[in-house]
């Protein structure tokens, strides 16, 4: 085997044009034409309406490379394109090689009988998609859901379908080789696939029965075998020769003592390595093959219970309650997103207590890196095929034909993953996009049912049987098939708070049985939004302000929940602070609530992680990565221990909770205090309790009639914490009124800064002489992280934070930059 990389230096011009550019592979047009000085920002003020011409243009790549003569006398010489986006046709000498058509699919073609020795040239025509699917919307038209800045018919082209733009990013219609791209010349044969299967004994030894697959070149028909070697930590645990049988190979390895994979939160996440070698006949190692497993179960368990049918995910035997997030691509300008990057947010999603992501269905199949990085963090991915939020042609058979050969690539390049949990085939079409024929808003429900009840989860049962098929994100299989939301089974998408305009206390009305999306949007803070505005866009009714909302409702659902919630704030950077402290607040109610109705409800992956351009949206963390005040809540709302409050107004009570996802039993002790808005003890207590392993409990009931009756509702504060092991790993804060109408007084909050022994990281210590509500750190010109932020202070209860800088700063620079300000400060 040998292989020659063409990924790197290329040049890039627009068709029948000169002069080219300096381009960068993996990558894309946008991201070229950026580097070279050729457009502007994108993402700066409204760019991007001055950029739409480049999905509308057909582009060309090339480079040249150099072949030996040793090459050329290989059996086979194919040229593997990982990903092409999207239409392209591939031109080798002046000689057309092959033409493509799915963004999704892994391509190869036989270039051998176009290659010479010595200097080669590439040359890669991508044809504009645009027109293309308009002529095909024209001849036969989709239904989809669309902005008003994207066109229709998307769902025409296997294209990454958020490329297009969506309700949160914009309309940036590229092309390019966005995945890595190389020759690969062989003898004889070469390894065409490898698949593992796990199967775990009562009695805990785990069985690998593993198939390779080789394919073969040339007339000759050599004998082939294939050694396995499974390494741990490096060493050798196993080897095992594989059989031949035809043009497979199978064997088995048992491992009598596994170290197990568990979930972040459960357990470790130990991986082995397991490496494949195929000789030929003399043992010539022909070519090899290694991925990295985990040794564990896990599945989706459906079964009935006393609500209906369970909805939840089980690791090696034992349900756990899924917490997590939406994952969307993490920029628009997809190839700019590094492996750094990946890990920076991946860590981010295990910092918050998370276990789960949902990559959601209108973007990319996960990349290799990202799935390294969760096997690694323990961090479960339920992944769905590239179907959203509209109708496709099921019954077009070229169509049919180019998915299943994309599922079929995704599915064999991805199943190793041990985070893998869950392969879904769509987004939301059940949702309201089909029907019983097709209109103009519904696909039939014969062609959905070709697509999703018939092809993928074949495909599935066929390449990842160890895995489950879900067919449509919400799906609900009791009854109707269109009762989408039935709270008694499957999972369900929940919009009511947001764009159905409920209060936040609707949360606390339903009980689903696992709610996959769900969320409420904010602004970015005033550091993100500084950089895409100018001073005249710094109102968020600007032009600039609204170009960065792409919800139709946005801006307005935003003022109208905070006027319902807080007091109008004093000026545009506490207005956007406001309105990530009002994010934060209402996933917060639904967050504990769903946690509290465990084991009913086993999972809550809120809608979304991050964002892929600089924008309001519903992200936890902004395009920068900076945190936003939702994404420290869900660090506390996601704890392994929680403890939590129900406020009852019409009984004049509040329950306490206690929510645990711990393995094993514990002990703690809960605490309460009730205050006036002046900090002033009103009243105390505490009690020990038992904390059962994997369940919700309700620990006390506090009456708070006489409270009421003398201080008023306006007046009240119930601080909660909870200690486990003499440490606190829980503190929650309960009111009657909502914040608008406490009588807070301005705080005096002191700040003593300690350097850490971590360079760049300091502790700061917060005190307050009245209570000081959702209080939060930020350093003037330099990011940071913060162990928790928008904390809430009582007089005589410092907390102290952990801050670890982006860059590094002296102590006397950190406390000049530091600033501490309060939900007091923002009116």
């Amino acid at each position: 085997m040998q292989t020659i990389e063409l990924n790197g230096s290329w040049t890039l011009r627009q068709k029948d044009k000169r002069p080219s550019i300096p381009a960068t592979v993996p990558g894309c047009v946008h991201n070229d034409l950026l580097a070279a000085h050729r457009i502007p920002d994108p993402y700066y003020r409204d760019n991007e309406d001055r950029l739409q011409w480049i999905g509308q243009t057909d582009w060309v790549y090339s480079r040249s490379f150099d072949v030996s003569a040793a090459v050329l006398r290989r059996d086979r010489v194919v040229l593997r394109c990982e990903g092409l986006d999207t239409f392209a046709v591939i031109r080798v000498n002046g000689r057309t090689a092959g033409e493509t058509d799915n963004m999704f699919r892994t391509w190869e073609f036989d270039v051998k009988r176009f290659l010479r020795a010595g200097r080669n040239e590439i040359e890669i025509l991508f044809k504009s998609v645009v027109p293309w699917v308009k002529r095909r919307q024209r001849a036969a038209y989709i239904p989809s859901w669309a902005g008003g800045k994207e066109i229709a018919g998307r769902a025409w082209v296997r294209k990454e379908p958020c490329n297009f733009g969506w309700d949160w990013g914009p309309v940036l219609i590229t092309c390019g080789i966005w995945r890595p791209i190389r020759l690969v010349a062989f003898d004889t044969a070469r390894l065409s696939d490898l698949h593992i299967r796990q199967e775990h004994a009562k009695s805990g030894a785990v069985r690998l029965d593993i198939t390779a697959a080789a394919e073969r070149a040339g007339r000759r028909r050599a004998a082939l075998s294939v050694d396995m070697t499974m390494r741990h930590s490096g060493k050798i645990v196993a080897r095992q020769t594989l059989k031949s049988n035809g043009g497979h190979a199978t064997g088995r390895i048992v491992i009598s003592n596994p170290k197990l994979w568990w979930p972040a939160g459960m357990g470790p996440q130990p991986l082995y390595d397991v490496t494949a070698e195929l000789h030929d006949a003399t043992g010539a190692r022909l070519d090899s093959w290694t991925r990295r497993i985990g040794l564990r179960t896990l599945r989706l368990q459906r079964k009935k219970d006393p609500w209906g049918q369970s909805f939840q995910f089980v690791a090696n035997g034992i349900p756990f309650f899924a917490k997590g997030a939406n994952w969307i691509p993490p920029d628009a300008i997809y190839p700019r997103f590094t492996p750094a990057h990946y890990r920076r947010i991946l860590e981010d999603v295990v910092a918050a207590n998370m276990n789960m992501l949902r990559v959601w269905g209108g973007g990319v199949y996960a990349e290799d890196g990202f799935l390294d990085l969760c096997d690694e963090l323990g961090i479960c991915v339920w992944q769905e095929f590239m179907f959203a939020c509209a109708a496709y042609p099921a019954f077009d058979a070229d169509f049919m034909a180019s998915v299943r050969h994309e599922a079929e690539d995704n599915v064999r390049r991805i199943r190793h993953h041990a985070s893998l949990a869950l392969w879904c085939g769509n987004n939301e079409l059940e949702q309201g996009l089909v029907g019983d024929k097709w209109d103009e808003h519904h696909m039939s429900w014969k062609d959905y049912k070709k697509l999703f009840d018939v092809l993928l989860p074949r495909v599935v049962k066929q390449f990842d049987p160890e895995r489950d098929y879900w067919p449509c994100s919400p799906h609900t299989p009791v009854g109707d098939r269109k009762d989408f939301n039935n709270p008694n089974s499957g999972d369900a998408h929940l919009w009511q708070v947001w764009h159905g305009r409920q209060p936040f206390e609707w949360y606390r009305t339903c009980d689903h049985r696992f709610n996959s999306e769900f969320g409420f949007q904010s602004f970015t803070e005033p550091k993100t939004t500084l950089a895409f505005t100018k001073p005249e866009d710094r109102n968020i009714t600007s032009f600039v302000m609204e170009h960065h909302q792409r919800s139709g409702i946005g801006n307005v659902a935003i003022m109208q929940y905070m006027l319902s919630w807080f007091r109008l704030p004093k000026d545009f950077a506490s207005l956007l602070w406001t309105s990530q402290i009002l994010q934060g607040l209402a996933i917060k109610y639904a967050v504990e609530h769903w946690r509290r109705a465990m084991p009913r409800g086993m999972g809550t992956l809120y809608w979304q992680l991050n964002d892929c351009w600089p924008v309001a949206s519903w992200a936890s963390i902004d395009y920068h990565g900076r945190w936003k005040a939702l994404h420290y809540a869900a660090k506390n709302f996601f704890a392994p221990v929680l403890v939590s409050a129900v406020e009852d107004p019409k009984e004049k009570r509040v329950d306490v909770h206690i929510t645990s996802d711990l393995l094993k039993a514990a002990r703690g002790r809960v605490r309460w205090v009730w205050t006036d808005v002046a900090g002033r003890v009103l009243a105390q207590g505490g009690k020990s309790v038992a904390i059962a392993a994997r369940k919700n409990a309700r620990v006390a009931r506090l009456d708070a009639a006489a409270l009421l009756e003398k201080h008023g509702e306006r007046n009240l504060l119930l601080w909660l914490t909870l200690d486990v092991g003499g440490k606190t790993v829980s503190y929650n804060l309960s009111h009657f009124a909502r914040p608008k109408h406490l009588e807070l007084v301005k705080p005096t909050i002191r700040a003593t800064v300690k350097p850490l022994r971590r360079k760049g990281a300091f502790a700061v210590t917060l005190r307050t002489n009245r209570p000081a509500l959702w209080t939060w750190l930020e350093l003037k010109n330099t990011d940071a992280k913060c162990s928790d932020n928008f904390v809430h202070i009582r007089p005589g209860a410092p907390v102290t934070i952990e801050v670890v800088t982006a860059t590094p700063l002296r102590l006397g620079d950190f406390k000049k930059q530091l600033r501490v300000r309060s939900l007091k400060d923002t009116y």
